[in-house]
């Protein structure tokens, strides 16, 4: 067998890496693992072992290009609204956080004579950003020399060795700061409770009506003024069965099912009269059935429910959504995204006519139209290559990390051009997303192994570990203070905030004890990887012009 240039021998151990990384990546220690993440590692071994294998770069950018896109196309509505609500909280916060990181770099650059690219690395690895250092590879081989091969493993080298710390400094500095800070999880999840969900399961319990003054109002008035966050189903009164809507009022004796977390359930229940423990509602499917439907409609995907006007024509209560693996409770301006799962309570003579309107059919949910999704890529591809001089005479380019990271969160926030839909079925995107993360990884870490190797064994290899580690703990712990302190955010939310890796949130949802940190990183997490991408590229640059 030949083995330079050998395409099939190259391909052969692309996915060996992928293969093996993919079943390391699933091991835990302490219940946090490396994920997909395993599969860089066990490419630069491979690398180091085959030096003579090299993965053709258009492999590398393909992944990039696949991976950032679907990315995009998942966070453009959470992005944008984050930025209108909090929008310059969430900027100040992620330019402090970029800001104080690329500088802590930058000077033990200068300390320990780190070249260019490598510490630029460090900055990709210490925010453990696979797309700021593909950006900034592309970036590298986008500039004309005949050293760009020699930086690009440097980039790597420095991603590969402060990747590690970036995932452990950060859950160090966590619970570190957890204690000094003296934190209360459990107060600081009850004040957030109205705004995000803690994630507590979603029941259903049938209530008995005996309260007075639940009694002789609208439930449009009833909701409001306690401000209830649960969902009115089944109504039994005198032995007849009937669906709860704005304008019902409630009578004692009355028999209804709320739905919600336990503790709104509980607190709605003792509000309205007595929980009923011998009968069930939910179960009696005699006259209203209960169906948990796919939205696969092109159609309805991108409206809100209110936009469809359902209970104009049907006599139908919608009670939860679930979105991938979330569920939750369904409201007026709760807006439906293809492969999401939705709850639907309605008469049996009533759910085909619903069907049609959902669609509920996996198997169209697999299909990825190629029309939208191609415009969409090359559309980030023109953005990419658009070049702009940045103060100093840099210049900067998106590139294949940036271009369709850009046009997947604007594309997403349109979600529709008359007739093409450009978002994706949830699964359909995660798909997509893994197998462009999977082919750049194992590209990139083949690509990089020697250089990996010689690094490791040379004086810089170990300066390298200790300043990402300084960097990592030192910066993790004076952003959480600021955060907390000077920006007042609930640290609860600050911790899944500055989460570079699903480690780091995962730790941080076991600290708190629910899942509120996830949306403290769903908040920030677009724009910090649009931050991240940019920061690297502007300490590469900054560090060549000073270097």
């Amino acid at each position: 067998m030949q083995h330079t240039g050998n395409t099939e021998e190259a391909l052969f151990y692309l996915f060996l890496a992928a293969a093996l990384g993919s079943f390391l990546g699933n091991f835990k220690w302490r219940g946090n693992s490396l994920g997909v993440a395993a599969i860089l590692f066990v490419g630069l071994a491979i690398g180091a072992a085959r030096p003579e294998v090299r993965i053709p770069d258009v492999i590398k950018l393909l992944g990039l290009a696949i991976f950032v896109y679907s990315i995009g196309l998942s966070s453009g509505p959470a992005f944008f609204h984050s930025f209108r609500n909090r929008g310059a909280t969430n900027l100040i916060l992620a330019v402090s956080v970029l800001s104080l990181l690329s500088v802590c770099i930058g000077a033990l650059s200068f300390a320990f004579g780190f070249d260019a690219s490598g510490a630029a690395g460090m900055l990709a690895g210490i925010t453990t950003n696979t797309p700021a250092l593909a950006g900034l590879l592309d970036a590298i081989q986008a500039s004309p020399g005949p050293e760009s091969d020699i930086m690009s493993n440097n980039a790597v080298v420095g991603y590969s060795i402060s990747y590690p710390m970036g995932v452990l400094g950060l859950m160090i500095a966590v619970a570190l700061m957890r204690r000094l800070l003296r934190v209360d999880y459990a107060a600081e999840a009850t004040a957030l409770g109205r705004e995000f969900p803690t994630g507590q399961p979603i029941i259903n319990q049938t209530v008995s009506i005996t309260k007075a003054e639940a009694t002789g109002i609208t439930l449009r008035e009833l909701k409001k003024r306690h401000h209830l966050q649960v969902i009115f189903g089944r109504l039994r009164r005198n032995g007849v069965d009937s669906l709860c809507h704005w304008e019902t009022t409630f009578e004692p004796g009355d028999l209804v099912v709320i739905t919600g977390e336990t503790e709104e359930v509980t607190h709605t229940g003792a509000l309205l009269g007595e929980l009923v423990t011998s009968t069930d509602l939910a179960d009696d499917h005699s006259v209203f059935d209960l169906r948990r439907m796919f939205v696969s409609n092109p159609k309805v995907a991108g409206k809100t429910i209110a936009a469809l006007n359902l209970t104009e024509t049907y006599p139908v209560v919608l009670t939860r959504i679930r979105h991938g693996d979330t569920d939750m409770l369904v409201r007026s301006d709760t807006v439906l995204e293809l492969g999401d799962r939705i709850r639907v309570l309605a008469r049996q003579e009533d759910m085909k006519h619903l069907e049609k309107i959902f669609g509920d059919s996996y198997e169209q949910l697999s299909h990825i139209d190629l029309l939208s999704f191609g415009l969409g890529m090359g559309l980030g591809m023109l953005i990419g290559s658009i070049e702009m001089t940045l103060p100093g005479g840099i210049l900067f380019s998106l590139g294949f990390a940036g271009g369709p990271l850009l046009a997947g969160l604007l594309l997403s926030y349109l979600r529709r051009s008359g007739p093409i839909l450009w978002t994706l079925p949830y699964s359909a995107n995660l798909t997509l997303r893994q197998i462009g993360l999977i082919l750049m990884l194992a590209a990139i870490g083949i690509n990089s192994g020697a250089a990996f190797l010689s690094t490791m064994l040379s004086p810089v290899g170990p300066l390298m570990f200790l300043s990402s580690a300084i960097v990592s703990i030192f910066g993790s712990i004076l952003i959480l203070w600021a955060g907390y302190k000077l920006f007042h955010i609930p640290y609860i939310l600050l911790s899944g905030m500055i989460s570079h890796h699903p480690a780091n949130l995962d730790f941080a949802n076991n600290q708190a004890g629910n899942k509120i940190p996830t949306y403290g990183y769903a908040l920030v997490y677009p724009l910090l990887l649009i931050g991240k991408i940019v920061f690297v590229q502007m300490l590469w640059q900054l560090l060549k012009v000073l270097g």
